[in-house]
Formats: structure tokens, sequence, C-alpha cells
């Protein structure tokens, strides 16, 4: 009986190497929340605000290891505070993210927890730009008004949805008129439904 018990474990046990060693395409829709907060050049300090954020990712992985490019549209604002005058200045604008992360993932089941990192690249849409121009220019490297940044996250997948948690290091300076010098942070939580 024992023995029965032991063959029936190492099946299991290799069914699920193999799962995780065969490659694997996943693609779905999130939204979620931003918390957006500029780092300037000690000209004003910077209260973070609410924004938000929609659009599609898609994964590509094996052995564990997976690479996931997105794009979204988000919606970012903060309160920026003059530190000579304590004016207070409410920034809000919408851009195109394209994050680009690499990660891996531990579990079985249907149920996995992810590490992710890597560099997002954001184009900052004007009123007479439309989504379609926009996401040209990004896969054409043509940005009208770019900004680097640096992506560190963790989520949880439970079957189709998934949670995400991230914080967004900015790593180039936006240039928004009136204030040069700027970077922008920001943490981020959405949700996620696979489709594939």
């Amino acid at each position: 009986m024992k023995s029965i018990y032991l063959t029936i474990a190492c099946l299991f046990a290799g069914f699920y190497a193999s799962a995780q060693v065969l490659p694997s395409f996943q693609l779905g829709l999130k939204a979620g929340a931003n918390f957006s907060k500029f780092d300037s050049d000690n000209t004003f300090s910077s209260e973070n605000r609410t924004g938000f954020y929609g659009g599609l990712w898609a994964r590509v992985g094996a052995a564990g290891v997976f690479f996931q490019p997105e794009l979204y549209v988000s919606g970012k604002k903060a309160n920026l505070v003059s530190d000579a005058t304590g004016e207070v200045n409410q920034v809000r604008f919408t851009s195109l993210d394209v994050p680009l992360l690499i990660g891996t993932k531990f579990g079985a089941a249907g149920i996995g927890l992810r590490l992710n990192t890597g560099p997002m690249f954001s184009l900052i849409l004007d009123e007479n730009q439309s989504f379609s121009q926009a996401a040209g220019n990004v896969f054409r490297a043509e940005f009208k008004d770019q900004a680097l940044a640096w992506q560190f996250g963790a989520g949880l997948d439970i079957k189709k949805i998934s949670f995400d948690a991230r914080y967004e290091l900015g790593l180039s300076k936006i240039n928004k008129s009136g204030y040069p010098g700027t970077k922008l942070n920001l943490f981020t939580i959405g949700v996620g439904y696979r489709i594939l």
C-alpha cells in the first residue's frame, strides 16, 4: 500500500515539474489605482493623490521564469506645494505606460506568488493625440514627452484572478511645464483577469 502512495506522489511531482518547464502564454486585462508623488530639485514638496490605470498584460514563460509586457492608460495626479510660498497646485495628466517585466513564479494548483521587476516606458498624452497614435509612437520609440521608470512588484494569482502591488521609481525627468527637474514616483495596486 505504501508503494502505491509513493508511486502516486512521484507521478504528481513529475507532472507538476513538467508543467513548470513547459512554455506557456497568458493574456489578460487589469485595472487599479496609483498613488503618485513628484520628486523635484528642492523647489516644491509633493502630496500623494489617487489616480487610475487600466489596460492589457501578457505573460510568456517556462521553468518558473516569465516575461510580462503590459500596456496601460494611466491617469496620474499629485498636489505640489511650493517651498517658497506654500501655494498648492493640483497636477494631473494621462500617460500611456509600457512596463516590460521579468519575474519568477512559485505555486501550484492554480495559486501562485509572483515577483517581478523591469523598466517602464511612459508617453505623456495630450488632448490632441489619440490612443492609437500614442500606441504607435511607443512601438516606434517616437516619444512626444517620454519618461523612464523602474518597477518592483509582487503579485498573487488565484485561478484566473490576479492581485498586484508595485513601486515605480522615476528615473528620468518628465519636465512638465513650470516644474523642471521633476521625476515621478508612484505606488500601484491592481486586479487582473486572465482571458487566455
